[in-house]
């Protein structure tokens, strides 16, 4: 048996980035990762890094242009690309701990046998055991695919399994029009694909702004890809050639050909097979470990982070429940899961959609007396510097404040502007703040002079 200060289970950001610090304090770590293809975690391997290299790749073949064949080229060498990139930053991440004398990783796949005791069925066909006074859980999040028939057939992925296919669908269609059904709807129109996104809501990306998503709506159907909405998706049938995807929308069905079929129908948490009620460990009513404000779980001495806890599902998420658990662990614990402020976010369409705060909605049924500032990406020259006018861009200030309540940018390099309005969200500045600054010329940014100078 083997017996060290702390076991976490899984290599993913928050639970690397702990083991290295718990480390750095003196402890010995066991950390478990069932899959050596995952070492680094979801964001390196199979989510955020791939897709954004595939996003960037999409977007230069959008501008060369060319026949399909050119552009399934393009689409191969794309993949090469981002496995390059992938085993770069993997094997990276593996050294990086695999390489401290106190750290060992353990490949597996790890259960609780109780509090304390690790179970750990290895590659071998052997079990380990480890012992731990404290145990991190990290497992992540999987893919969600609802009980479709056919869902099971040879030309349906999800979002995993599609960043491997070397062959560029001609059709594509997907289940979902979530953020990452979207973000693989504008990557994969950009390669050159007929994006089809069915979804069974009749909102368009419900929880954003109304504005926005109108705009985002626009934007895409203007590009081609075509979103299907308040459909019911009856069926995927598997034919020689192709896929068919069988749809309902108002009492009428519809057929759509397919070459590939992407189920995005969102994550849940990854707690298949670790046991935690003999830990003690309780879930929550959606399946995700049930944690409090300290990411401390329902037993004294394990901890869950990232996906696997339930929160918002962003890489960096992950990274600041590392900066909550060590603070538990090995600091004073004032950090906590309710006192790091606006989280921001990005979506990887073209042009992206990033957002922090609050929705005018939001801020109208939360009691607020707000105005409204609203800029249209076309206004910005550095926009127009880009070819990329399209967008809209919106902030939500509170009248009795001056503070910003909410931003939401849907234009060129949004993702960077996004996190300068965080950063003054969090400090309690006036939207004057932003909108007297001096900023270098010609940027994004300095689209908040003009943004912030039409308070309505």
């Amino acid at each position: 048996m083997k017996q060290v200060d702390a076991a976490i289970i899984g290599f993913g950001k928050g639970g690397k980035t702990l083991a290295g610090a718990l480390a750095g304090a003196g402890k010995t770590v066991a950390l478990v990762e069932q899959s050596p293809k995952m070492y680094g975690g979801t964001c390196i391997n199979v989510a955020c890094i791939p897709t954004k290299s595939l996003v960037r790749s999409a977007a230069l073949s959008a501008a060369q242009g060319g026949t399909f064949d050119e552009r399934a080229a393009r689409y191969a060498a794309a993949i090469d690309e981002k496995d390059r990139v992938t085993d770069l930053l993997r094997t990276k991440n593996y050294r990086k701990l695999a390489d401290l004398p106190n750290v060992e990783v353990v490949d597996g796949t790890a259960s609780f046998a109780d509090a304390t005791h690790l179970h750990v069925s290895t590659p071998d066909g052997g079990t380990e055991t480890i012992e731990a006074a404290q145990v991190f859980v990290n497992t992540g999040a999987r893919p969600f695919v609802p009980p479709i028939p056919g869902a099971d057939g040879p030309r349906v992925h999800v979002s995993e399994t599609l960043l491997d296919v070397r062959k560029l669908p001609g059709r594509l269609v997907i289940i979902g029009g979530g953020y990452i059904g979207m973000e693989f709807a504008s990557m994969y129109a950009n390669f050159g694909s007929q994006v089809t996104v069915v979804q069974n809501e009749d909102a368009f990306l419900p929880r954003e702004d109304a504005e926005i998503a109108a705009a985002v709506l626009a934007s895409v159907e203007e590009r081609g890809i075509r979103v299907v909405r308040g459909a019911n998706v009856l069926r995927i049938e598997d034919e020689a050639e192709h896929a068919v995807v069988a749809i309902e929308v108002a009492g009428a069905e519809e057929r759509l050909p397919a070459d590939a079929v992407l189920v995005a129908t969102g994550r849940r948490p990854n707690v298949a097979g670790l046991n935690l009620e003999a830990a003690g460990v309780e879930l929550t009513e959606r399946g995700a470990v049930r944690v409090d404000e300290h990411l401390r779980t329902t037993a004294p001495n394990i901890w869950a982070m990232g996906d696997v806890a339930g929160g918002l599902q962003f890489t960096y998420i992950s990274l600041d429940d590392f900066r909550i658990v060590k603070a538990d662990v090995l600091g004073d614990g004032a950090r906590t899961t309710e006192n790091r402020g606006a989280v921001p976010y990005s979506v990887f369409i073209d042009p992206p959609l990033s957002r922090a705060g609050m929705t005018e909605r939001e801020a109208l049924d939360a009691g607020f007396n707000v105005k409204v500032a609203k800029l249209p990406a076309a206004a910005i020259p550095k926009a127009q510097l880009l070819q990329k006018p399209t967008g809209l861009l919106k902030a939500v200030i509170d009248v009795d404040t001056d503070r910003i309540l909410g931003v939401h940018l849907f234009c060129e390099e949004s993702y960077e502007m996004v996190n300068t309005v965080k950063i003054a969200m969090d400090a309690g500045l006036p939207y004057q703040t932003l909108r007297d600054a001096v900023y270098t010329h010609p940027t994004m940014s300095e689209a908040f002079n003009d943004l912030f100078a039409v308070i309505a």
